[in-house]
């Protein structure tokens, strides 16, 4: 059993930056791949970032590419989404998400065996 916990989310400015953190309760966090998924009202979850197991590999939407930057510590079972030059459109429900592969860091819900509670990120002027 995994166990996740997002933090980080909060109401920031357009154009402002945020970092969100997730914290693994699972003692070998180094065997799963990591993401971020986000869910804004009414429409579905879909893929964010991605990294790999030992973050070697890394996967971006393309609505994020260039102002995302996922990455994780494998020491404290953290991974984590440094998101810059926020746009409104990136308001969602954020959710961490881990799943049991050794390569590659997949892009699909259906990928994850695991997910967390989410955390609110609020874009605004």
């Amino acid at each position: 059993q995994v166990r996740l916990a997002e933090s980080g989310g909060r109401l920031v400015q357009i154009g402002g930056s945020l970092r969100l953190s997730c914290e693994a309760s699972v003692r070998t966090f180094s065997n799963y791949a990591m993401a971020w998924f986000r869910q804004a009202p009414g429409k579905e979850r879909d893929h964010v970032a991605s990294i790999s197991v030992t973050g070697a590999d890394t996967y971006y939407a393309e609505s994020v590419k260039g102002r995302f930057t996922i990455s994780r510590d494998n020491t404290k079972n953290m991974v984590f989404l440094q998101m810059n030059s926020l746009k409104p459109e990136d308001t969602a429900v954020y959710y961490c998400a881990a799943g049991l592969r050794f390569v590659g860091a997949p892009v699909l819900t259906s990928d994850y065996d695991y997910w967390g509670q989410g955390t609110q990120v609020t874009v605004s002027s």
